[in-house]
């Protein structure tokens, strides 16, 4: 099908590209912007006018629940919110239910997915068997199957020899590893460590517990080839860092060569351990949110490029499991409806590095993260190219909303954003060049 999107605001961060424009979509790739090739006739027609037209985003870290809840239909629902958040590629993370440690599961999860139509999903398989840090899996296998990189989620890993020979192997294969840098042993906390979480009697996490794994893995990266402003050794990609200390371990290591990249959650970027509130469980977070120097210190990161990429960490949680006590709730909130607009919050607020800067960190970057792994959209995804694929989505600057349970497509209803007022909404997404959310 043929569709002409008129008269929006084309926004591309990674070419600089900033006019009012008509896109036009053929066979499931952008066939012109502005000028629109000879004798084209669209079946469809988008009004654009007022709207921003933008790259898909490009989401790192995104559960969709499956393999393990089929019987709720969990990857519908999810999905469904991934495209109305505008989110046309995602990362999904390995700690489903099997763990995604076999390529059949891989397989399986990928099948599904394709068949809704909807967004584009990159599984991250399991670097241990069953993500118990004692085996490794068989990364060659799991990558022909479709994973794009490898990684334990949350679950520590407490061997170093086994993290070491993980990191050899993924360098030798090619393999990018994905950590999130955290302790075993101090890392058990269910809120930042500070005053806060004294007086409020929960068990704290320090910022130790992310630099001592940080020093941990960058030295067994210098072991390997990254030597003194010498890049090289593995591809190491830093999930959800918290911390101000971990933000200058990451900048040093980026100084000297290392070939690392990172991420920060939206909740980590907006938020700070008093948004706990009165043991409020859908702030049961992991990381936990920290003090209000680490958010400046993230925020700052991301705007210079330090921190990669921008992520929603979406986890959809059921209610039953969010409804306890602060301490025995399950981790996790939803947030891939919230990505784009609390990615433009930040951008645009008080000392913010902008709109280019803000939709680079959820569009052009985290697909450079990616990589070759993208295989045959590596040069157009997360950005808007003549040629490219059409992964785009309209998006109404001037639409408020508030985040409420009936606002989220998503099964998961638990956010710390719960009453914001948000600026912004996605009108329509194109995946491939078909309407897969919205008119």
């Amino acid at each position: 099908m043929k569709t002409l999107i008129e008269q929006g605001r084309v926004i591309d961060p990674a070419s600089g590209r900033d006019e009012l424009a008509d896109v036009a979509v053929a066979a499931g790739r952008i066939v012109g912007i502005g000028r629109l090739p000879a004798g084209f006739a669209p079946s469809r027609r988008i009004d654009a006018r007022g709207c921003w037209v933008l790259p898909g985003l490009v989401d790192l870290a995104a559960r969709l629940r499956e393999p393990g809840h089929e019987h709720a239909r969990m990857l519908e629902s999810e999905m469904a919110a991934a495209v109305a958040g505008g989110v046309t590629a995602l990362v999904c993370p390995p700690d489903t239910d099997p763990v995604l440690d076999e390529p059949g599961l891989v397989e399986m999860l990928k099948t599904r997915a394709e068949r809704l139509h909807q967004a584009r999903v990159f599984p991250q398989g399991a670097l241990t068997r069953g993500l118990k840090g004692e085996v490794l899996t068989e990364m060659g296998q799991l990558t022909a199957a479709g994973c794009v990189a490898f990684g334990q989620a949350e679950v520590p890993l407490v061997n170093t020899q086994v993290l070491q020979r993980a990191l050899q192997y993924a360098s030798t294969f090619g393999h990018a590893v994905w950590l999130r840098p955290q302790d075993p042993w101090l890392g058990g906390g269910v809120a930042a460590s500070g005053p806060l979480a004294m007086r409020m009697g929960l068990s704290g996490v320090p910022a130790t517990a992310e630099t001592i794994a940080l020093h941990t893995l960058f030295e067994l990266l210098r072991a390997m080839g990254g030597g003194e402003k010498a890049a090289g050794g593995p591809r190491v990609h830093l999930c959800r860092l918290s911390s101000a200390a971990g933000v200058d371990l990451l900048r040093q290591a980026k100084a000297q060569g290392l070939n690392v990249t990172a991420d920060v959650s939206i909740n980590s970027l907006h938020l700070i351990d008093h948004d706990i509130g009165y043991y409020d469980s859908s702030a049961r977070l992991q990381p936990p949110l920290r003090q209000q120097r680490d958010r400046d210190a993230l925020q700052a990161a991301l705007a210079d490029g330090t921190i990669d990429a921008l992520v929603s960490d979406h986890a959809p949680v059921e209610p039953d499991a969010k409804q306890l006590p602060f301490a025995e709730a399950e981790p996790g909130a939803t947030g891939l409806e919230l990505l784009l607009p609390l990615a433009l919050k930040w951008g645009q607020g008080a000392g913010g590095p902008g709109v280019a800067r803000a939709l680079q960190a959820v569009t052009e970057s985290p697909a450079r993260v990616l990589g070759g792994a993208l295989g045959t959209l590596q040069a157009s995804c997360g950005r808007l190219a003549e040629g490219g694929a059409a992964d785009l989505c309209v998006f109404d600057p001037a639409a408020h909303w508030q985040v409420t349970p009936q606002a989220l497509r998503s099964q998961g209803k638990h956010t710390p954003f719960a009453g914001l007022e948000l600026a912004g909404r996605v009108r329509c997404t194109l995946v491939g060049g078909h309407l897969a959310h919205g008119a």
